[in-house]
C-alpha cells in the first residue's frame, strides 16, 4: 500500500481511473423524461454542489479570507501573475492544435519574455507591453474539432463541468509543469497556495452570486454552459442562447 501514499504517481493513477470510471457511469445515467436537457444529472449534481459549498464554506473561504487580509496585494498579484504564467503553457499548446497562428505567437511571447524577464511570470510584464493573453485548455480545444460537451456534471471539489471538460482535464493537469516538481512537500504547497490565491481572487464574486441568484446551483449550471459555449466559439457564439445545446 506504500505506493498508494499521498502525491504519489499510483496514488494520481488511482484518482484519475476512479474519475473516469465515474464519468462513463455518469454518462450512462437518465433521471427521467422531465429532466433538464442539458443536466439529466441534476439531482446529483445538486448534493455534489452542495458538499462542495459546504466545504467552501468551512475550509476554503475563511482561508482565503484570511489570506487576502494579511498578504500585501502586491504580492498576491505576484502570486496571480506566477501561476498565470504557468497555465499560458497549456494555453500555447492548446492554441497551436486549434491552428490559431496569431494567438500562438503571442503566447510564445508572453511565456518567454515573463519567464526570462518576469523572474519566472512574478511580473507579467508581456501584458504591460501590450502583448495579449489567450487562455485555451484541452476541454476547449476538443470543443473546437467538434467534440461534444456531453452532460453538465458538478465534480466534487473542482466543480462545474461536462463529461468531455471534466476528462480533459488530466491533459490539463500534464501540461502543469508544477505537477512535476519534486519533493511532494513543494508540489503540495504550490497547489495549495494555487487554490487558496484563486478563490481569494473570487471573493468579491461569491458575494454578489450568493446574494444575487434565487437558485444559485441553477445560476451557476447555466452561466457556465454559457461561458464555455462563448470561449470555444470565441465569443461568436452561434447557438442563440440558453436552449442551444452546450458545445
Amino acid at each position: 500500500m506504500s505506493d498508494l501514499k499521498p502525491g504519489s504517481v499510483a496514488a494520481r493513477k488511482a484518482l484519475w481511473l476512479m474519475m473516469a470510471v465515474t464519468l462513463v457511469l455518469l454518462a450512462g445515467c437518465a433521471t427521467g423524461p422531465n429532466a433538464n436537457p442539458h443536466d439529466p444529472l441534476e439531482p446529483m449534481n445538486r448534493e455534489v454542489a452542495k458538499f462542495n459549498d459546504g466545504l467552501d464554506s468551512v475550509v476554503l473561504k475563511p482561508v482565503a479570507t484570511a489570506y487576502k487580509k494579511v498578504t500585501p496585494s502586491l504580492v498576491r498579484t505576484g502570486v496571480s501573475n506566477f501561476f498565470n504564467n504557468i497555465s499560458d503553457v497549456g494555453s500555447l499548446i492548446n492554441n497551436a492544435m486549434q491552428l490559431k497562428a496569431e494567438a500562438t505567437g503571442e503566447m510564445v511571447i508572453r511565456v518567454s519574455f515573463n519567464t526570462v524577464f518576469g523572474f519566472g511570470g512574478l511580473f507579467n510584464l508581456a501584458g504591460e507591453l501590450g502583448v495579449e493573453r489567450h487562455p485555451e485548455d484541452f476541454g476547449q480545444t476538443l470543443g473546437h474539432w467538434g467534440v461534444p460537451s456531453g452532460p453538465y456534471v458538478v465534480l466534487p471539489l473542482l466543480g462545474p463541468s461536462t463529461i468531455r471538460d471534466a476528462a480533459a482535464t488530466y491533459v490539463d493537469y500534464k501540461y502543469d509543469v508544477t505537477s512535476y516538481r519534486d519533493p511532494i512537500e513543494t508540489r503540495t504547497a504550490l497547489g495549495v497556495l494555487r487554490i487558496v490565491n484563486t478563490r481569494a481572487n473570487l471573493l468579491s464574486l461569491g458575494t454578489m452570486l450568493e446574494e444575487a441568484a434565487l437558485d444559485k446551483y441553477s445560476f451557476t449550471r447555466d452561466a457556465y454552459l454559457q461561458r464555455r459555449r462563448s470561449l470555444i466559439s470565441d465569443g461568436d457564439d452561434p447557438s442563440g442562447g440558453e436552449d442551444a445545446p452546450p458545445q
